[in-house]
């Protein structure tokens, strides 16, 4: 399994301050927005069934304020599973109490977790008439996922936002923080909320709002903020043979230093760079027509402070002689990295450079079951440099557990058996993640390789890992999905990641 230290500058729990507490009571109804709003459910086997119950409720909960119509709000479900399915069409539920009744009858799938399919599927139907979704209004997705993938998400992930769709993802599992800031649209402060199933109530007005900030209809407005950039998006006025856009836009306290560009009447979208950071911009779209006459629109839009990088450092991917280093926010003011790794203790440290472009590297040729001090050095091209550190230890040889697996031992019980990890292991780390009730984690002796687990219902799966531990670290663990077949049938089970 991965030994990863993290050390953050606070974009983690954004919840933890108490700054958004939960709502309570009857919510104002939300009128004046347009927009098809897609739900990503995980429906798999890892997700037990009451934290599928909890993300029905808080899906509820984000859209209870919203007026659903043709020219208001549409929204769809697509279950995550071995096969994506889509639970309804955006244009079939268009009243609250439909769509309360839809969600509340929406039932889990079991199965694995294809987000990768998922996602694909999602784009498929986030621009189909067949599913109902509207070819000029604003898309938006709200990916709500425990931190299980088995398959890649960034390539279908990227597509959905180079056609526009606005992406905020909601993690309730120990996702990579690394992989999930870049899934989501930027920045990540806005986007990506990593919360625990039963505090999802903390973040539904903020999450609400950042959504209302997408679809508020028929206005221009910023999406995606940067320090140094933002997206501008409109409705869809003209055409490409009815005219054209003209943007200006300048610092709010410096006017005369007007920019102005052009777009053709196809566009409802543009993005402008190189601005500066925490900076307030006047901007103004003057729709240009020989045909109807369409009112400047004008919106103020500030860009965020500027970052600093690494601002994080992970290390993950841990083995006997390499652990992978990576570190967040990738910027364009930097020209590269230094990365300097040593043993502890000790005096002697190597160097490796790194071009600003990446954010991850590998570190080879290390020494097993010993602890690394690892830091990481951005050199900005003006000059400056900032540096961060974290440790990271590497396994011992052959530091894994092999061919773990299941004997009925009678109703609702199995006995897990494993072989033997190699190297000093202090014990065995056995976690069972049953689908109902609560999960169970064991620590058992060296000496032991096989516990009984209990109080498996029939009919349900439930996710059983095992993991040696170590001096320094835990080794890599081994999982196995477990079907317990109904009626006393016995069971099955096929591998996890």
């Amino acid at each position: 399994m991965l030994a990863k230290t993290v050390i953050s500058l606070g974009l983690w729990l954004q919840f933890a301050a108490g700054q958004n507490a939960p709502e309570r009571g009857p919510q104002p109804s939300v009128s004046n927005s347009e927009g098809d709003l897609l739900f990503l459910l995980d429906s798999s086997g890892s997700v037990s069934y009451y934290e599928f119950s909890k993300v029905k409720e808080f899906i509820w909960d984000l859209l209870r304020p919203f007026t659903f119509g043709p020219k208001d709000v549409q929204t769809s479900i697509i279950h995550i599973s071995t096969t994506p399915t889509m639970e309804f069409p955006f244009d079939r539920y268009l009243s609250s109490g439909t769509v309360q009744q839809a969600i509340r009858d929406t039932r889990q799938l079991m199965g694995d977790t294809n987000t990768g399919q998922a996602l694909s599927y999602a784009k498929e139907k986030f621009f189909s008439d067949g599913a109902g979704a509207r070819p000029d209004v604003p898309k938006v997705l709200v990916w709500v996922t425990d931190g299980f993938s088995t398959d890649d998400i960034s390539e279908p992930m990227q597509l959905l936002k180079d056609m526009g769709v606005t992406v905020f993802i909601v993690s309730t599992g120990r996702g990579n923080y690394l992989e999930l800031s870049a899934a989501a649209s930027q920045p990540p402060e806005k986007h990506l909320h990593f919360v625990d199933v039963d505090d999802l109530p903390i973040i539904t007005k903020e999450l609400r709002d950042a959504i209302l900030d997408v679809i508020q209809a028929n206005r221009l407005h910023a999406v995606d903020i940067t320090s140094s950039s933002f997206r501008l998006t409109w409705p869809q006025l003209l055409s490409q043979e009815t005219g054209y856009y003209t943007l200006e836009y300048a610092p709010a306290g410096d006017l005369a230093r007007k920019r102005t560009t052009q777009v053709s009447g196809a566009h409802t979208s543009l993005t402008l760079s190189n601005l500066a950071p925490e900076t307030a911009y006047e901007v103004v779209l003057i729709p240009e027509s020989n045909i109807h006459y369409f009112p400047p629109q004008a919106t103020r839009v500030t860009t965020l402070p500027e970052e600093i990088t690494p601002a994080q450092v992970f290390i993950s991917e841990s083995g006997p002689h390499s652990f992978q280093v990576s570190w967040a926010p990738m910027l364009d003011s930097v020209m590269g990295y230094q990365i300097l790794y040593g043993p502890l203790p000790g005096n002697s440290a190597k160097l490796l450079e790194v071009d600003g472009k990446k954010n991850s590297t590998v570190v080879e040729n290390l020494a097993p079951n010993t602890t690394y001090l690892v830091t990481v050095t951005a050199v900005y091209n003006s000059g400056k440099e900032r540096s961060l550190s974290a440790k990271a230890c590497t396994q011992e040889e052959g530091s894994k557990v092999r061919h773990l697996r299941f004997e009925d031992m009678g109703p609702n019980t199995l006995k897990a058996s494993w072989d033997a990890a190699d190297g000093k292991v202090l014990g065995y780390r056995v976690r069972c993640r049953r689908q109902t009730g609560p999960s169970s984690v064991l620590s058992v002796s060296p000496q032991v390789h096989s516990v009984l687990l209990t109080d498996l219902p029939s009919g349900t799966t439930n996710k059983v890992c095992v993991k040696p531990v170590y001096k320094n670290q835990a080794g890599k663990g081994l999982c196995r999905l477990v079907h317990m077949q109904p009626d006393a049938q016995g069971y099955n089970h096929r591998p996890t990641a």
